[in-house]
């Protein structure tokens, strides 16, 4: 039998460390060719490790939220043959093995004497109904409680027979007689509901990882500023509908996301600052002529953005399948590094959860993002009358630093303007 060494593969682009977010295998388990070992998060996405032999896991080099640089071990496999180490390889890892002192033979040690009842203040004895919490018992049941609390009760001078316990089946546990000595209230009510006091820790590891991040480099690094319109939406409504039911067929279906795209691409000519990074650092603007457009996305696992490439080189219904396939690709965890990266701009949208107003978090380092808010039925006062109209809020951030907020406004009143009078999303300029 021999043993082959599974290193952490380059993803390329400069990778060079990765964080280790799911096991699919653990020491002792078979495994086959082409059988994933491991789920690794790189700065971008996540990658299946899959074993390139057959064999039974000996070793495991990382735990879950450890980050491993690029070509470390991360498991050792028993396989047939000679594998992929040999015995020289392995010294450094026995010699240090052979350092270790050798634990101590085990041997039967004596039974460590029952702890002495914990000491009780003197009170008076215990007074009936004051220990409220668990079930009541019936007439004539006998009080279930530990040896321990039993004596500690006699100790104290509390008749158990008095008392009801907040453990299971009425058990009068230690933290009742706390309770009572201390004089506060039993941890349960007489309404037989319990406190919950439980804390349960959760790391931190993977893609929510990576937002945080993100998040904390997006508000750290860049003063934002946050616009709020509201946009008529009642003809483009009309027109979509109108799209889906005569046009649709084997399409991609219309959402407000191809039209808003459409709309930005055009409000991008006359204000190109808009579609930049911004390189804080060397305090470089990089102003793109392509405009790649982020849609942030939310998964089972988290947010990702994948991105529409090359919205000005494309149309309506091109811009709608693009978002649908996307957006299914990143649902399942199937969009690549290079559909995960490049934006140049960002839309972010809750869709009918959108709210009224949000203030989104620009994604660093770009220098806007429009927020789409829900869209809904309100009265609008068209000068003699109050009339139901469709309405949705535009709530959109700039990188204040940048983007002064005059030219904020324009951007996003350009961008109103369109959706209102949808006709003139198709206009050449």
């Amino acid at each position: 039998m021999g043993e082959f060494v599974v290193k952490l593969p380059d993803a390329g682009e400069g990778v060079a460390e990765a964080e280790v977010v799911e096991w699919h295998v653990e020491v002792g388990k078979m495994i086959k060719e082409d059988d994933i070992l491991a789920v690794v998060m790189t700065d971008k996405a996540a990658v299946e490790i899959r074993s390139p032999v057959e064999g039974s896991i000996l070793w495991l080099g990382a735990e879950i939220g450890d980050t491993v640089a690029v070509g470390s071990p991360i498991m050792r496999i028993e396989v047939d043959g000679e594998g992929n180490v040999t015995a020289e390889a392995r010294l450094p890892e026995l010699a240090d093995k052979a350092d270790l002192p050798e634990a101590a033979p085990a041997v039967d040690a004596p039974a460590p004497p029952e702890p002495a009842p914990k000491p009780a203040p003197a009170k008076p004895p215990f007074p009936p109904g004051a220990m409220v919490g668990g079930p009541a018992r019936r007439e004539g049941e006998k009080p279930i409680a530990a040896p321990s609390v039993r004596r500690r009760a006699k100790m104290g001078g509390v008749d158990l027979r008095q008392a009801r316990g907040t453990g299971p089946a009425g058990r009068i546990t230690h933290e009742d007689l706390d309770a009572w000595f201390s004089g506060a209230p039993s941890p349960a009510t007489a309404t037989g509901r319990v406190a919950d006091t439980s804390i349960q820790e959760i790391k931190v590891v993977g893609l929510r990882r990576k937002i945080a991040e993100r998040m904390t480099l997006s508000t750290s690094r860049i003063a934002h500023i946050t616009y709020v319109e509201e946009v008529d939406m009642t003809e483009l409504e009309k027109l979509r509908e109108t799209l889906n039911a005569e046009r649709g067929g084997d399409r991609a279906r219309l959402t407000i996301l191809p039209f808003l795209m459409q709309a930005m691409v055009k409000a991008i000519r006359r204000q190109p600052i808009m579609n930049a990074h911004f390189d804080d650092e060397a305090g470089v603007i990089r102003q793109f002529g392509g405009v790649h457009i982020g849609v942030a996305t939310q998964t089972p696992n988290g947010l990702v953005v994948p991105v529409a490439r090359h919205v000005e080189a494309r149309g309506l219904w091109d811009s709608a399948a693009e978002v649908g396939r996307l957006s299914e690709l990143a649902r399942t965890g199937m969009a690549s590094r290079e559909e995960l990266s490049g934006s140049t701009i960002t839309i972010t949208s809750l869709g009918a959860l959108g709210g009224l107003v949000t203030t989104p978090v620009i994604n660093h380092p770009e220098v806007a993002i429009v927020g789409v808010n829900k869209l809904q039925v309100r009265p609008v006062w068209d000068g003699r009358d109050f009339v139901p109209r469709k309405m949705m809020n535009m709530s959109s951030s700039f990188d204040h630093r940048i983007i002064d907020g005059m030219d904020a406004a324009v951007f996003v009143q350009a961008i109103k303007r369109q959706l209102e009078t949808p006709a003139t999303i198709f206009m050449e300029d």
